[in-house]
């Protein structure tokens, strides 16, 4: 087959915009360690780990947690706040909450730029401390 450059040119560039999105796709670490939030007088440990898909937005994420004054009844991660600022719930984490849980969560655009801005926590509630009595601020790392 005899092809001309006049016809090669257009295909070898749908060729290459149409793979560019790939070529742009990338996976980020997620890391966070918790520490006492608010008001509260327990001493939790335990980290947050995951990854964050910047074409996706997809969340996945390991919470692992101890020393807190009972279970978990909500997580959440929350922003936009830099440590030691509060804010709003931006993705709820579905239970059931044990050390060790793990999932995936959709971010929209607003709160993937709030994770990659270093300005979203997760937040472990508990019944004694309902605000929140461990929050681990999320750092992205590539």
């Amino acid at each position: 087959m005899n092809f001309s450059l006049r016809a090669t040119i257009p295909l070898a560039a749908a060729f290459v915009l149409g793979f560019a999105p790939l070529a742009q796709a990338k996976t980020l670490d997620i890391t966070g360690s918790f520490v006492t939030e608010g008001a509260a007088t327990t001493t939790p440990s335990g980290q947050v780990t995951g990854t964050l898909d910047t074409v996706t937005g997809k969340v996945t994420y390991k919470i692992t947690y101890s020393g807190l004054s009972g279970p978990v009844n909500a997580a959440h991660f929350h922003g936009p706040a830099v440590a030691g600022q509060e804010a709003g719930v931006l993705l709820p984490i579905p239970g059931p909450y044990e050390s060790g849980m793990h999932g995936t969560v959709t971010a929209n655009a607003a709160t993937e730029n709030a994770l990659l801005a270093g300005k979203t926590y997760v937040n472990l509630h508990t019944a004694k401390y309902p605000m929140g009595e461990a929050r681990a601020q999320v750092k992205v790392s590539s």
